[in-house]
């Protein structure tokens, strides 16, 4: 029972994981209980138990294992981190719970795997399920395979993924288990419910009586779809809709039934099998062989492998040449059928990989459609048909299109019903009407064919093309066709049954069509209806006038105004008896009778009765053609009296206007219209007349018509004005469906004409045409002569940037609906608009018979001067063809091979060629894009720069003509982006970044791409995850957050994490989608700006309009409009401009910039960074500035025209001072701007901007403002590449705002963005820069220098070999100011240089020594004031605290530090620099001002010194946070391999450490500084001691640093206590090391400094955490007993550190923490137990466990074993047993923790000892008193051994010594006895003949004591080489107390003559005097070899004595 009660008070969680099964029970009751009260799905108790979840569900108690699975279940339906654990648990549950004969432990397995699923882990589910089925256990298969159905009944086929479940099925069909096979039909059928025949093809291949099974129970499913019943947590709202469904008992909607069944395609099931490696290998040789019958064999070999349903993707280019060269040439009609069959396997099995090939082979198969033979028929159109499901209509229409006029009518019969069956699988989306429209043509001329069965194949296709698309879109292409055509095309759509039609057209799918289309008397009830409706609906839209209001009326007006329109259209020809009848019924009879009477005034009578009948007659009753045949009665159009023929001509535009005017009608008038066009009378009238005409019978069948018949004339003033009637019209009209190829012909007679005139209109038509279809017109007229094309050319660019007006005429009837489709179509195209439309306009010559086999294996040759003359000869094919069709024959293969060619210089042509075709090919290029366009993009992924930039541009100019949807549709873009090829992805998400954005739809495929985006996000390049991370957005913009953000789910959980934080940063930047272009340039309102704009424009617009696009915004009453008609307007409109710039010109919005340096840190906006500005950030700056510029400034900013820059910097200049505080606040913005402008050519604006920099500068200064990282870093940059601007005033202001600069931003950070500049081409930059850095370092000196003064120099000194002189010259200026800075250790810094280099340099030097001598006098306080105290190179902060003087500073500081101005050879690279860590804005520059002052000032407190050397600096608290990061750096250098580096920075950390007030900056950098200093002591060990080339002093120099630093660090409690158990344990292993190397002895200073290390590791012990420490040591040891690779004393060493630490504990027992030693100690006892520790070589580390053991017992007694909490199975922990014991045995021992000897005493064993035992514990402790390291020690354990055994002689062993030991080994004793009783402690460091250094310090470290700063005399000596018998020095005894110097004063290579300790050995000069006596009186035992020099003489024979005695050590240690 007890061991009952002790688990029952455990917490929940503990008693889940405890040993006793009916604890873990509890546990899992009471989880139960507690998870059903907690409502709070983030509650932290849940995090508890994450990681126990697991044992929950694997318990090996299957009592508890039930209760643990309940437990679980809630858990993962309540916890919100429940996903975290999903694989874990559900393979516990497969393994352990599936396996289970109970049924509710599976019930409950099963549950929880349904629950992941739900909170949507549903792929971790299903791969622990799927690999349980591998189990060999039966019962885990058949529970595995049952949940996977429960699964799928309740979630679906679109939550749980079909395909692996269907891969694994057959296999469980075999299984020798029947309850696996049954279950596995189960599933099976389960599957068939959700996706009926599509598993068929996966299981084909299990038996057939198990076929047979399945078929009977897939038969007695339900016919109704399967639904979801159980949701996600995201789908929530379909639950919610289920649930609605469920209670009203409703059907679900039928459309989501078509989904879901339609989700599975059987292609996606199946596996792909790779087929090109089965081949024969003589299949090429048997193909081409002359026997019929081995082509045979070769050709059935391959049928059979392309009969597999699914191909794995490769290259199937040769093997597809070889197949087309069978079907075209190949004589045998069973090989041709056979190679049909082959080609239409391989294009089912690869679908839309085999687009690729496409194109070569229907125009091959169209050709052999003359076979006759029904089999071949039926191969091939098998063939041609599933290649048509693998590519796209337009990309085959080319082909279609050139085989429809062939002679032969099988070919034009087969490729009708092809195009029938083609439309089949369109819809109306991708059969737009530019497919449309030409494959109409190519049918209704086949509809009039000869031959019946050729006519019948175009009506099915016209049919089908009607059923899909609708009548409405087809009907204006059949505008010729009788009615009797038109009802049989009719007839052939109502027989057409779509894919699908059946199912939509009943039930459900009827009820929504009526739904969305309520004027369903328009529609007939077809599944096409409501699209249709939306059509019309938009077409409606878009037109205006009588017909908008008309159309929506009635159904019934509807229908009549459709019918009336079919008749105008085909109005029949009435004869003039007809006529006359039709004209009498509406005409007076008088009016008829004069029509032809001689007097012209009867004729003049009669035609104002005519107008007078035609303005009161009714639309309906005109007889439009009776009319106009009436007034074209004799005389007709040749009348002689103007007044007459003005008459009638207004007549006919009346007639026009109001009747229903038909082409019939126009056709009869229009030839004396345009006879009387260029009349000079009439001129006006006929024009009015061709305008109405123009609105009744469209525009661009009017202008063809009367341009054919005014150039068929003579006359060239008719031509002329002609031209000028239909330039007008087109504005008027817009360009909607003009076709340009009808009368450019005629424009290009106009151009050639003789007449001025006519050339003159020609041109201002082409002007016109050039608003509407920009460049692509100028390609029409290239072969003109050049000084016509040069007028051409001055036309077009007055045009160029005018936006075309918008139409303000419109064609009254259909013709107005199809411009409004026709711009939809060119939207949805997303090409390149009207552009695309001329591109097909142009003549383009077929180049595929050039295309000859010669020249393809020219370019296919091995030697690459033939590939290269092939691809010559190509390119001037194209060339000279100039436009070319589609049909390249074998080019594009051909190219795709040289794409990949190893000769980068062929790539490089081929890219070129491929340039020349999208130029040549236009828009019939998209059906290249598989084929060729894609090599292209793997050409990106190439290692040279130049190849990928290449590319690039091909890519650009492919796209121009594609448009981006053919490179989105298929998988090859994200083929491509799976190649993990850096720069192919670096490019490829560049470019879609680019591209996305501008799109308005993307294929659904884009979704391909998000997996491999999401790898691009984790890609180990950097350039590749950043252009990652700026394509998201735009990927996220088209397909949204939510499937993205899915997409992620699948990804692994340290990815997921990752990527869904950078999706939330891109959902806040995702672009919006680009609004759809408006029609013809805007609406109305939009006109009349843009005409004032047009009329008054001055001066070729501008350059930001080159394409030539509308672009209304900026004519609209923006800038550019008042420039151009500023003349013009009155003066009082110029005054109210004025006022309006009254105002401020910056707005000061609170925290603006700092909310825009917040965006730009989260990346929300671009950042500044760029190598030439591109759009996109001008547009950002624009955005950004409209919230706090004026916007009259800013449209000045930003105008195209120089001169406004100019002004609106004058303005600037005027506001600088009256706005400072608005400026400052927009500084960046400012800066910004500025930065655009040095990239501008203009001198005028770069001057002016200079003016403005120079003024903003000097008042930033006056403002004490401080530039901030993120306006320095996007602005300085740029104006240094200004400074090598060629102009020498330029360069002259920019180094002064340079100079300037220094003081509004630290000198120390313009240093590294000048040494980037020295990198630049530019020489004069170069040097300039380079000029810049030298002043930089003479006036801030070397701290100016970042990163490292020796990486800086080294880099300047490499310009010092450049081949330009100013360069050179510069660069030796600048060594020469480090020189006057630093000395001689210039040549140390500078490294390496040629002789040449170095000779130049040195006699720079010596030429430069007289200035050098006087530089500091220089340093004049003039030259300082005009600096104006310039700030610290490292200051960051933005304002100068006004309040400080930097005066009071310097006192402050005078009180403790010398001035170094009476010093001037001390290089000020080394006097203290504070400012480095504190931050100050006082410069040390300044400090020469102090020798103002007297020095007695310093000596007044004349006391015992006290540690605070310096005072803080007066804002230092303010700045402590700013200091982290400049520490982090500078730790970050002591390790540096450079050792120069590695001292610089400890010299500057031990000026921070030396200064307690300071030296708190450091806290929280411990740890990260001593990692620094052990990898520095490891690299010295390891690298530096073996490198022979390194000079061993600089080592000696190094570890005295190192050492040096470790004191002072380890001399101040609170920074030591926070040094980590693992970074001890490191940094004693390091110094232990240290200590133990013998190559450190053998040096010279090595003994003093080993010396210092033991000293420091006595400090490291007392001063740090003191469990840290043991626990260090313990570990230390430990590791080193393992491994006997270490020196032999190291784990000698350890141990004695361990006993130091033991003889401590009675002080530090209550600070420690017991349970964590007592932990390691437990590790030590399982690595090395009782018994293996006693067969150690020695029982040493046995004695020093026991003792440490023994000492914590004594000192804590039973309380002990109460601190073996942290140890798990404690009951079988040796420590335990061995605790107990020692608890126990010592029980009657009392009193022994009141007295540390009788406690010491306590340790040792307690039996009796024997002599010999007590001789050799004698003879040890006096042999450690006799050694270097232990004397300490040695003396301790004797006093301690006296205090126990009072009794004991010691006389046998001092009686052999000298007398001088004897009286050491007394004092020794006298000295602990005094420290023990409590006395103030002596040092004894002087008295101890080994040590000239204090071996032990006082661990009273509150009040630090002289003997600090003795010590620190000592190291200060020993470094300067004082204590050396090699170097005598001169001054300066042992005896004087003096602190250690800076380390900085190590890096002089002169003596340190003065430093800041010189004061402190002032202050120190009295200890002198207290410690005399006792320094004379034992002057002969610190007398070692290494104090030879000191001033009291020592008696010769002590001297002897001392000899013998160094000498018995030393044969001791051997």
């Amino acid at each position: 029972m007890g061991d009952d009660s002790e688990w029952m008070k455990l917490p929940i969680d503990q008693k889940c994981e405890h040993k006793l099964w009916k604890a873990r029970l509890s546990g899992y009751e009471e989880a139960v209980k507690l998870f059903q009260r907690i409502h709070d799905e983030k509650s932290p108790e849940w995090g508890k138990y994450l990681g126990l979840l697991k044992k929950f569900v694997t318990d090996s108690n299957a009592v508890a294992q039930l209760k643990g699975l309940e437990a679980a279940l809630i858990f993962v339906e309540k916890a919100h981190v429940a996903g975290r654990t999903a694989g874990e648990v559900v393979s516990g549950v497969v393994t352990k719970v599936f396996n289970q004969p109970k049924a509710r432990a599976k019930e409950l397995g099963a549950e929880i795997c349904l629950m992941y699923i739900e909170i949507e882990k549903v792929e971790v589910v299903q791969d622990e399920l799927l690999k349980g089925l591998d189990n060999k256990n039966p019962k885990i298969v058949v529970t595995c395979i049952e949940t996977l159905r429960k699964a799928l009944s309740e979630y679906g086929s679109k939550i749980v993924t079909l395909k692996p479940v269907v891969k694994i099925l057959p296999k469980q069909f075999e299984s020798r288990e029947k309850a696996v096979r049954d279950e596995a039909k189960l599933l099976a059928v389960e599957i068939y419910r959700w996706i009926r025949d599509a598993v068929r093809p996966s299981l084909q291949n299990i038996t057939a009586v198990q076929l047979k099974e399945l078929e009977e129970e897939w038969v007695k499913l339900p016919t109704s779809p399967a639904k979801q019943t159980r949701f996600l947590r995201s789908q929530q709202d379909l639950k919610a809709k289920f649930e609605q469904q469920s209670a009203q008992g409703e059907d679900s909607d039928g459309e989501d039934v078509e989904d879901t069944v339609a989700a599975v395609d059987p292609y996606e099931l199946l596996e792909a099998v790779e087929i090109l490696s089965k081949m024969p290998k003589d299949f090429y040789d048997k193909i081409e062989a002359k026997k019929w019958q081995e082509r045979k064999e070769a050709l059935e070999a391959v049928e059979i492998l392309t009969k597999k349903p699914k191909l794995e993707n490769g290259d199937y280019g040769d093997l597809v040449r070889a197949l087309k060269k069978v079907v075209g040439k190949d004589a045998n009609v069973m090989l041709v059928s056979l190679a049909a069959k082959c080609l239409a396997g391989l294009a089912s099995g690869l679908r839309k990989k085999f687009g690729t090939y496409a194109g070569q082979v229907v125009p091959t198969i169209l050709e052999k459609f003359k076979e006759k033979k029904p089999q071949v028929v039926q191969a091939l159109q098998e063939a041609i048909d599933a290649i048509f499901l693998t590519t796209t209509l337009q990309n085959l229409s080319e082909d279609i299109l050139a085989v429809m006029d062939n002679k032969n009518p099988s070919i034009k019969q087969q490729a009708s019903l092809y195009l029938a069956r083609s439309f089949r699988h369109c819809t109306q989306a991708n059969l737009p009407k530019s497919i449309l429209k030409p494959l109409c043509a190519a049918l209704i001329k086949q509809v009039n064919d000869s031959a019946p069965e050729v006519r019948d194949a175009a009506f099915e296709a016209l049919g089908t093309a009607q059923k899909v698309v609708g009548e409405k879109a087809v009907n204006p292409f059949l505008a010729d066709l009788d009615k009797l055509k038109l009802d049989r095309i009719k007839e052939s759509a109502d027989k057409v049954e779509l894919p699908g039609t059946r199912r939509g057209g009943s039930g459900a799918g009827d009820k929504k069509a009526a739904a969305k289309a309520p004027p369903a008397a328009e529609a007939p009830p077809k599944a096409s209806a409501p699209p249709r409706k939306t059509q019309t609906a938009a077409a409606s839209k878009s037109s205006s006038g009588p017909p908008k209001k008309g159309k929506p009326t009635s159904a019934a007006g509807g229908k009549a105004k459709k019918t009336s329109d079919n008749k105008e259209v085909a109005e029949t020809e009435l004869s003039i008896e007809v006529c006359e009848d039709l004209a009498a019924g509406v005409l007076p009879a008088s009016c008829l009778q004069q029509l032809d009477s001689a007097n012209w005034k009867e004729r003049l009578a009669s035609m104002e009765e005519f107008q007078r009948a035609a303005e009161t007659m009714d639309k309906g009753q005109m007889p439009c053609q009776a009319l106009v045949r009436m007034l074209a009665k004799k005389p007709g159009w040749k009348e002689t009296n103007f007044q007459v023929m003005q008459m009638k001509l207004h007549i006919v535009a009346l007639i026009a206007q109001k009747g229903q005017f038909s082409k019939t009608s126009a056709s009869v008038v229009l030839d004396g219209l345009v006879d009387k066009v260029g009349d000079v009378k009439c001129g006006g009238n006929a024009k009015e007349g061709l305008t109405a005409i123009g609105e009744a019978c469209s525009l661009p069948w009017t202008a063809e018509q009367v341009v054919s018949m005014a150039f068929a004339q003579k006359n060239p003033k008719n031509q002329a004005e002609t031209l000028n009637w239909l330039a007008n019209a087109m504005k008027e009209f817009g360009f909607a469906g003009i076709n340009v190829k009808g009368f450019i012909n005629n424009v290009k007679t106009a151009l050639g004409a003789t007449n001025p005139a006519v050339r003159t209109a020609a041109i201002t038509l082409l002007g016109v045409m050039f608003l509407y279809m920009g460049a692509p017109l100028r390609m029409f007229f290239e072969d003109e002569k050049p000084a016509l094309l040069a007028q051409i050319d001055a036309e077009f660019e007055k045009m160029q940037g005018q936006s075309p007006p918008p139409p303000i005429r419109f064609n009254k009837k259909a013709a107005a609906e199809e411009v409004g489709d026709e711009g939809e179509e060119q939207d949805e195209d997303g090409g390149a608009g009207g552009g695309q439309d001329i591109m097909d306009l142009l003549p383009r010559t077929d180049i595929s018979d050039k295309i000859t086999s010669d020249l393809v294996s020219k370019i296919g040759d091995k030697n690459w001067k033939i590939r290269k003359e092939g691809l010559d000869e190509a390119a001037a094919i194209i060339s000279e063809a100039k436009f070319i069709t589609a049909n390249i024959g074998e080019l594009p293969l051909t190219l795709k091979e040289r794409l990949g060619d190893s000769n980068k210089i062929l790539v490089q042509q081929t890219l070129t060629i491929l340039q020349q075709l999208a130029v040549s090919m236009g828009p019939g290029l998209k059906q290249h894009v598989k084929a060729l366009g894609m090599p292209i993009i793997t050409v990106l992924g190439d290692s040279k720069s130049n190849v990928r930039a290449a590319a690039m541009t091909t890519l650009q100019a492919w796209v121009e003509q594609t448009g981006m949807k053919d490179w989105l549709e298929g998988e090859d873009l994200s083929e491509e982006l799976r190649r993990e090829n850096p720069f192919l992805r670096q490019e490829v998400l560049g470019w879609l970044a680019e591209k996305l954005p501008t799109l308005r739809t993307v294929p659904g495929d884009l979704m391909l791409c998000v997996p491999n985006l999401y790898a691009c996000l984790e890609d180990r390049n950097g350039d590749v995850r950043k252009r990652a991370q700026d394509a998201l957005p735009t990927f996220m913009m088209h397909l949204g957050f939510e499937k993205m953000s899915k997409a992620a789910g699948k990804l692994k959980t340290s990815s997921k994490d990752q990527v869904v934080a950078m999706l939330e940063k891109a959902r806040a930047v995702m672009p919006a989608k680009p609004a759809a272009p408006a029609k013809a340039g805007g609406g109305k309102d939009s006109a009349e700006p843009s005409r004032a704009a047009s009329a008054s424009r001055s001066q070729p617009a501008s350059d930001d309009c080159v394409d030539g696009k509308p672009e209304v915004k900026k004519v609209r009453g923006g800038a550019p409009a008042k420039k151009g008609a500023a003349g013009k307007k009155p003066p009082a409109k110029g005054a109210k401009e004025e006022e309006d710039k009254s105002g401020p010109i910056f707005v000061l919005i609170p925290n603006a910039k700092e909310q825009r340096i917040k965006e730009e840190k989260q990346l929300k906006i671009l950042k500044w960074n760029f190598i030439t500005p591109r759009e996109e950030y001008v547009e950002q700056l624009k955005t950004q500035m409209a919230t706090c510029f004026a916007k009259w400034l800013q449209d000045e900013l930003f105008h195209f025209d120089f001169q406004r820059h100019v002004k609106a910097i004058g303005v600037m200049i005027e506001r600088l001072e009256s706005e400072s505080d608005a400026t400052i606040s927009c500084l960046d913005l400012i800066l910004k701007w500025f930065t655009l402008r040095f990239f501008d050519t203009n001198t005028t604006v770069l001057m002016k901007v200079l003016e403005y920099l120079k003024l903003l500068f000097a008042m930033l200064n006056r403002e004490n403002y401080h530039l901030t990282e993120y306006e320095a870093n996007s602005f300085i940059p740029y104006l240094i590449l200004k400074v090598g601007e060629s102009k020498d005033g330029v360069r002259k202001d920019v180094r002064a705002i340079l100079t300037m600069l220094c003081k509004v931003y630290p000198a120390s950070k313009v240093f590294p963005l000048l040494m980037d500049g020295t990198k630049s081409k530019n020489s004069k930059q170069r040097a300039e820069c380079l000029e810049e850095l030298g002043c930089l370092i003479e006036g801030y000196g070397m701290n100016v220098c970042q990163p490292t003064s020796a990486k800086s120099l080294k880099e300047i000194a490499v310009h010092i070999g450049d081949r330009d002189t100013s360069v050179r010259n510069a660069a030796l200026n600048t060594v020469v100011a480090v020189y006057n800075a630093c000395g001689e250790q210039v040549y140390k810094l500078i490294g390496n240089l040629s002789e040449k280099d170095m000779s130049m340099l040195e006699e720079r030097i010596k030429r430069s020594a007289k200035k050098t001598a006087a530089a500091p006098a220089k340093q004049s306080v003039a030259e300082r004031s005009q600096r104006e105290h310039p700030t610290n190179p490292n200051a960051t902060f933005l304002r100068k605290p006004a309040q400080e003087d930097p005066n009071k500073l310097n006192q402050a500081r005078q009180n403790t530090q010398h001035s170094e101005s009476s010093h001037p050879s001390i290089p000020k690279e080394f006097q203290l620099d504070l400012d480095m860590i504190e931050r100050d804005q006082s410069r040390v520059c300044e400090l020469p001002d102090l020798v103002q002052h007297k020095l007695d000032e310093l000596l007044e407190p004349i006391m015992i010194p006290e540690p605070k050397i310096h005072s803080v600096s007066p804002h230092f608290d303010e700045l402590h946070n700013s200091t982290a990061s400049t520490i982090n750096f500078v730790i970050s250098q002591v390790a540096s391999g450079d050792i120069n580096t590695s001292i610089q920075a400890l010299a500057q950390i031990d000026e921070v450490l030396r200064q307690e007030d300071k030296a708190e900056v450091m806290s929280g950098h411990i740890d990260q500084f001593l990692i620094a200093t052990f990898m520095q002591l490891r690299l010295i060990n390891s690298t530096h001691m073996a490198d022979e080339r390194l000079d061993k002093r600089d080592i000696i120099k190094l570890y005295s640093c190192i050492i040096g630093n470790m004191l002072s660090l380890f001399s101040m409690e609170s920074l030591a206590r926070e040094a980590s158990m693992g970074v001890l344990k490191d940094l004693m292993h390091g110094v232990i090391t240290l200590m133990l190397d013998s190559r450190v002895e053998d040096m010279e200073d090595g003994q003093q400094l080993i010396r210092s290390t033991n000293l420091l590791v006595i400090r490291v012990l007392e001063k740090s955490h003191q469990t840290n420490m043991i626990s260090a040591l313990l570990v230390l040891l430990q590791d080193s007993l393992v491994t006997t690779a270490g020196p032999p004393k190291f784990s000698e060493l350890v141990m004695k550190c361990l006993w130091r630490m033991t003889r401590h504990l009675p002080e530090t027992i209550h600070s420690i923490n017991l349970d964590r030693i007592l932990l390691d100690v437990h590790n030590f006892m399982k690595v090395f137990p009782k018994e293996k520790l006693k067969q150690l070589k020695n029982d040493v580390p046995h004695r020093t466990l026991k003792t440490l053991l023994h000492t914590l017992c004594k000192l804590t007694g039973p309380k002990i074993l109460d601190h073996l909490s942290m140890i798990e199975n404690r009951n079988e922990s040796e420590l335990e047993a061995h605790l107990r014991q020692v608890v126990k045995h010592s029980g009657n021992l009392s009193g022994l923790k009141s007295d540390r000897g009788n406690e010491k005493g306590g340790l040792r064993t307690e039996e009796r000892m024997s002599k010999a035992k007590v001789s050799d514990i004698l003879s040890e402790i006096f042999k450690k008193i006799g050694s270097k390291e232990n004397t300490k020690e040695g003396l301790t354990e004797l006093y301690e051994y006296k205090q126990k055994y009072s009794d004991a002689d010691l006389e046998p062993f001092l009686k052999n010594t000298s007398q001088f030991f004897q009286s050491y080994v007394e004092r020794g004793l006298r000295m602990i006895e005094s420290e023990r009783e409590g006395k103030s402690r002596i040092q004894t460091s002087a008295v101890i003949p080994q040590h000239g250094v204090d071996s032990s310090l006082s661990s009273n470290t509150e009040e630090l004591k002289p003997a600090v700063y003795y010590e620190r005399l000592k190291i200060l000596r020993q470094r300067q080489g004082l204590e050396n018998t090699s170097r005598q020095g001169s001054g300066g005894g042992e005896d004087e107390p003096q602190p250690r110097p800076p380390i900085s004063s190590l890096l002089s290579s002169k003596p340190s003559v003065a430093s800041s300790t010189d004061m402190l050995h002032s202050k120190l000069s009295q200890l002198k005097e207290s410690r005399e006596m006792y320094q004379q009186e034992h002057n002969a035992h610190s007398n070692s070899p290494s104090h030879a020099h000191t001033r009291s003489a020592s008696p010769a024979a002590n001297l002897d004595d001392l000899k013998k005695r160094l000498e018995r050590i030393k044969s001791n240690r051997q």
